[in-house]
């Protein structure tokens, strides 16, 4: 089992392959031991630890292999002697094989030293001690290397994650890989994953070609030269850190797509972290992130795998989806029940629905039905969908459509019985009832007949996007039909034996069969609704499309003391600026007293009793006038503040 960074575990095992221990070499050479160590830099790709020898010492040297190659002087042969390495046999060595090891998908990496010893004759000691080596001079240290190989690692695509990024893809999102390897590797790796297919028109960049595209005459990224590039670019190759932070953050910026583009952007290192934190959304690695990164993200990844991304998406469209249902469902009761209150009390001098059936149908609309539709579990068909977007509303046209569709139909229906379902069901009309009279058939069946509705509604408001199929997965969510099942029985049970605590009389078969009837007619409505084309209705039909803050203008506006624009105050902002003016101004008239009295208690030690009572009679007539002024000041606080507030 394999623990750490995947590239040193290669290396390791390559040392075991070749019959040695890589545990007897790190007992003979204890990280205590180290004369100096250059860490992993980006800029140049590279590190290199400094061991002492017996005459000096010994820099050992890893990296990108180009970036490497170009600091060696000298190579060893066949037979393990240091030869001079010209930069002719630079261009060869990479023309003929790394780059075709990185045309196969195999990270090449360079392993070489260098000796700086006082007594070694050897012609690649190229830096003969005088004395203690200035360390902090990098650049003079990491030159005249030896080069021993170049070793070829192979980073195998997980078979899952071509899979998980058709999946990305169909659902609308655009993959793009940014990595530190080699153009041709991460072109290789890009064309296995998915993200780069053959007779594709896009672009794959090194950092630095894509710093020369975006950049103008004085050095500055321009949005202008950026939009250009982005659009098509699928994998940038040898990036800088600062190279991801650009690209996300000038994607944000980006007027080139008609909504603001919204992005999400995975990392490992603290080097990602400000890409990381400008993102819309920001995923770690669980296992390999470094701390800094996962406090930068939003998501941590637990397993490192493409696929959980995947995951994530299905569960965002998911609760955004349940949300959705939720207020469909939730507003056509309300806008039913409302109407009928209304109109009944006008129309009939009573209230169809009593006060605890409403009750009822409270609970039935909010905790009930939010436990029902908010389980939901994800499906693939939640990836068969463009994004919604930054300014998608809340209640789409299609919600609405719905919405008032099924409300004309329940009104409709209540009204029919309110008026007419006497006859109907024939049973005596409960219109114009005496108060005192007890709970009436005709007033039940309407109760029954808007809960029914209201509960087959409760189905059709499992889809929002027009699906004809209500009842596809209905069966996969056991929390759905169980609570459906026992509101159906709560409500038989109400009905049936409520009596005057719920204002109801027992129905009869017939007289189920209508509510039934009724009920079950709301989804039959419900696909004449869905034949409605959404597109034919009006843009003003949607509702809640404003787009969300920005936190960056959030984070300005409260480092300005909660200026607005237009120079008002918001009234939160007003109260906290108010409570910390007088905060402050109470914390100095406490310091006033306390450098009073600490006076006054040296004054007593080296003065008379009577001049430390002279004493602290003026220092008190000084503590009152302060006093006086921050009451002033208060109060004019109250004075600039009040209109604002009003």
């Amino acid at each position: 089992m394999q623990l750490g960074n995947k590239t040193e575990c290669a290396l390791l095992g390559f040392v075991l392959g070749l019959g040695q221990s890589y545990e007897a070499i790190r007992e003979q050479n204890p990280e205590s031991s180290f004369a100096h160590m250059y860490t992993f830099n980006s800029a140049r790709k590279s590190m290199s630890t400094v061991i002492r020898i017996p005459d000096g010492y010994r820099m050992l040297t890893k990296g990108a292999s180009e970036m490497v190659l170009k600091r060696c002087t000298f190579i060893l042969n066949k037979s393990g002697d240091a030869v001079p390495f010209s930069k002719q046999e630079q261009d060869r060595l990479v023309h003929d094989v790394i780059e075709p090891m990185a045309m196969d998908g195999l990270r090449t990496i360079c392993l070489a030293y260098k000796d700086l010893s006082t007594n070694s004759a050897a012609a690649n000691n190229v830096q003969k001690l005088s004395g203690e080596p200035d360390w902090e001079d990098e650049d003079s240290m990491l030159q005249g290397l030896t080069c021993v190989c170049i070793t070829g690692i192979e980073d195998p695509v997980r078979p899952e994650v071509p899979d998980a990024i058709r999946r990305c893809q169909r659902a609308g999102i655009t993959v793009r890989m940014v990595t530190g390897d080699n153009i041709n590797t991460a072109r290789s790796i890009a064309g296995k994953c998915g993200i780069l297919k053959p007779g594709d028109d896009f672009y794959v960049l090194e950092g630095k070609e894509f710093n020369r595209r975006i950049r103008d005459e004085t050095g500055e990224v321009s949005q202008q030269l950026f939009d250009k590039v982005w659009p098509k670019l699928r994998v940038l190759a040898r990036s800088q850190p600062q190279d991801k932070y650009t690209l996300v953050k000038h994607m944000i910026e980006s007027k080139v797509s008609e909504a603001r583009e919204v992005i999400a952007v995975t990392g490992d290192g603290t080097n990602d972290a400000p890409a990381l934190k400008k993102a819309d959304v920001g995923f770690a690695m669980g296992i390999q992130g470094t701390d800094v990164a996962k406090e930068a993200s939003d998501i941590i990844l637990t397993d490192d795998n493409f696929t959980s991304i995947v995951k994530a998406v299905m569960w965002g469209r998911n609760v955004y989806d349940s949300i959705a249902k939720f207020l469909q469902f939730q507003l056509t009761v309300n806008v039913v029940a409302v109407v009928l209150a209304f109109v009944g009390a006008c129309a009939v001098n009573d209230s169809p629905l009593k006060a605890v059936q409403m009750l009822w149908v409270n609970l039935i609309m909010d905790t009930l039905a939010s436990l029902a539709l908010a389980t939901e579990p994800p499906t693939e068909e939640l990836l068969n969908r463009k994004p919604y977007g930054r300014t998608k509303p809340l209640i789409s046209r299609t919600m609405m459509k719905n919405i008032l569709g099924h409300s004309v139909y329940q009104l409709l229906v209540v009204f029919f019985l309110l008026f007419y379902g006497e006859r109907l069901l024939d049973v005596d009309s409960g219109r114009n009832a005496d108060i005192h009279e007890g709970p009436t058939q005709h007033f039940t069946s309407i109760f029954n007949t808007f809960v029914m509705m209201t509960l087959f509604n409760e189905i059709n408001a499992r889809k929002i996007h027009d699906q004809r199929n209500i009842f596809q997965g209905l069966f996969s969510n056991p929390i759905f039909y169980c609570i459906w099942l026992g509101t159906f029985a709560s409500q038989v049970i109400i009905v049936q034996f409520g009596g005057r605590a719920f204002s109801t009389a027992g129905l009869e078969i017939d007289q189920w069969i209508w509510c039934l009837f009724f009920g079950v007619g709301g989804m039959l409505w419900g696909q004449v609704v869905t034949s409605i084309p959404t597109s034919k209705l009006p843009e003003a039909m949607a509702y809640g499309s404003e787009p969300p803050a920005e936190m960056d203008a959030l984070d300005e506006n409260a480092e300005n003391g909660g200026e607005q624009s237009g120079g008002d105050l918001k009234r939160g902002q007003i109260l906290w600026i108010r409570g910390l003016t007088r905060l402050q101004t109470q914390l100095r008239v406490v310091n006033a007293f306390r450098s009073t009295l600490e006076e006054v208690h040296e004054s007593r030690s080296l003065h008379s009793v009577h001049s430390a009572h002279s004493l602290r009679h003026s220092r008190s007539q000084q503590v009152k006038a302060l006093a006086d002024e921050a009451n002033t000041r208060v109060v004019d606080v109250k004075a600039k503040t009040s209109d604002p507030v009003a």
